[in-house]
């Protein structure tokens, strides 16, 4: 019987061709569980697509299964380096960031990093599409993924939004407005065929990510420079002032 990776002894060494050999796995499972789901796909038809042995499935992952729930920590792992490298240790906001002015310039880096990962890389359109296939068909995976990415992600973006602009980050205003502008991000990977087609765009690589996050960035100032305005209004409000 074959033993899973999971289940071996602790300080087994695993080779470096075995390493190579459970990545390709979780990126064929990964584009595979996307296009055809995962109960269209076959553990053969993985194993043919990383060019692997069909008992490689068994031994590194305990199964079908197993390797489902693989790709979706490849994806937390993915997701959380890149959003690291955008707005860094949610610990560290406070210290980072200081005055609101730093907190949105912190937000719109942020949008910039993960615009030229979602419109720019091409593992991001096979990640989006698992995303897409598990949300439909919700499994142990997603639960993974979001409490590994969307969950921490969201609170992180809604910290860094309450530095910016001294609204709650738990508030339902905070909330729905954060999911606003990730979903400005995210369409422009799931309607990349469109949006190329009527910009008349033949990819949408790093040039073309540039002006989508430029887009974004521009609606992230309009939201700040309205809540601006109605903090100033709130202060100045004459109905709130004594009358003369």
């Amino acid at each position: 019987m074959v033993t899973p990776e999971h289940n071996r002894p602790p300080g087994r060494h695993v080779p470096a061709s075995a390493d190579a050999t459970r990545a390709a796995l979780v990126h064929a499972a990964m584009g595979l569980f996307g296009r055809q789901g995962f109960e269209g796909t076959s553990t053969r038809q993985i194993a043919a697509a990383a060019d692997a042995n069909i008992g490689s499935i068994a031994y590194h992952f305990g199964g079908k299964e197993g390797l489902r729930m693989a790709v979706a920590d490849h994806i937390v792992e993915t997701v959380q380096t890149i959003m690291a490298e955008a707005v860094g240790d949610p610990a560290a906001f406070p210290a980072a960031t200081g005055t609101p002015q730093a907190a949105r310039a912190l937000l719109a880096a942020a949008i910039e990093r993960v615009v030229a990962f979602l419109v720019a890389r091409p593992e991001a359109g096979e990640i989006v599409q698992f995303l897409l296939r598990e949300l439909s068909h919700p499994s142990a995976a997603i639960d993974r993924i979001y409490a590994g990415v969307f969950e921490p992600t969201h609170r992180r973006l809604c910290a860094i939004w309450e530095l910016a602009t001294g609204e709650p980050a738990e508030s339902e205003a905070t909330r729905l407005a954060v999911f606003s502008l990730i979903g400005q991000v995210v369409y422009f990977r799931i309607g990349r065929e469109p949006v190329m087609r009527r910009m008349g765009w033949r990819a949408m690589g790093e040039a073309e990510a540039g002006k989508v996050a430029a887009v974004v960035i521009g609606n992230l100032n309009a939201m700040l420079a309205a809540r601006t305005g109605r903090e100033r209004g709130d202060r100045h409000d004459p109905a709130t002032e004594a009358a003369p």
